[in-house]
């Protein structure tokens, strides 16, 4: 399906979205339009995007294109929703144009309260789509047809695993895989500094606990083993590891990581 796609935000995440579809010949650049808040923005973001695709600030006449447009991708801050909303007239399309939302805890509910006229997405990646090795979740809101959901699906593989979920599931997704980069990265960072006082070099320590993360999420993932079985074959009697594990577990390592992510996900459904 050949589509316009209008982008209204474009952040980070957007743009990790978006970027490679146009690399990858999936989108046109002179098919998208993104809207952001300030010319400022606009004329930032203008110069570091793929040739041809147009940015404009939302005071911008033109910013009415890419809420016409047949694919929208809603990108702003999940608190910006309503003010944004307010200010959108129905499409002027026949057909519900699809608007795809990747704001964090807004229910397809709200969307469509907010979006009456278009078929609503629930998307929910997360940061390592910003290197191609994401997660995303999607959850379809009603009046989503087969062809959009084709399209979205397709959208989001160059940059992710995709799954379909119940809308009920997406806030232990997010806390789990959205928010989880964010866990991982204070243990990369705690594992280096330890690295350090023991006597590495700084910029050692830091490639060095990347690289062992890295590692052993691959094996893991492509030995598909259980976590417990990778500790077992890590740790043997009386090692170091094993003096390591009884420091982590007497510091309530795991507790806390279980409690994390519930706090994560509790938090998400009080957001709506």
């Amino acid at each position: 399906m050949t589509v316009s796609v209008g982008v209204i935000g474009l952040g980070r995440m957007a743009r990790a979205l978006v970027c490679p579809l146009v690399e990858r010949g999936i989108l046109q650049p002179s098919n998208v339009i993104g809207v952001v808040g300030s010319e400022a923005s606009a004329n930032r973001l203008a110069s570091e995007l793929p040739s041809g695709l147009s940015v404009v600030p939302a005071s911008d006449p033109r910013a009415i294109e890419a809420w016409n447009a047949p694919v929208q991708l809603l990108a702003v801050k999940p608190q910006q929703l309503d003010a944004v909303a307010a200010a959108v007239e129905p499409p002027q399309s026949p057909q519900s144009p699809l608007l795809i939302s990747v704001l964090a805890g807004v229910t397809l509910e709200r969307l469509q309260s907010r979006f009456p006229a278009r078929a609503c997405v629930r998307a929910v990646p997360n940061t390592p789509c910003l290197v191609g090795q994401g997660l995303c979740g999607l959850a379809w809101g009603d009046g989503v047809t087969q062809q959009q959901r084709q399209w979205v699906t397709e959208a989001f593989q160059p940059v992710s695993e995709v799954l379909e979920l119940p809308e009920s599931r997406l806030d232990a997704f997010l806390a789990l895989t959205s928010s989880g980069p964010a866990y991982v990265a204070l243990i990369a960072e705690a594992m280096a500094d330890g690295a350090v006082a023991a006597g590495l070099p700084r910029d050692q320590a830091h490639r060095l606990a990347h690289r062992t993360l890295a590692g052993t999420a691959a094996l893991l993932d492509q030995q598909q083993l259980h976590p417990g079985q990778l500790k077992d074959m890590v740790a043997s009697p009386g090692g170091t590891t094993m003096a390591a594990l009884r420091k982590l577990e007497e510091a309530g390592l795991r507790s806390a990581l279980i409690e994390a992510v519930i706090a994560a996900a509790e938090h998400g459904r009080a957001l709506r």
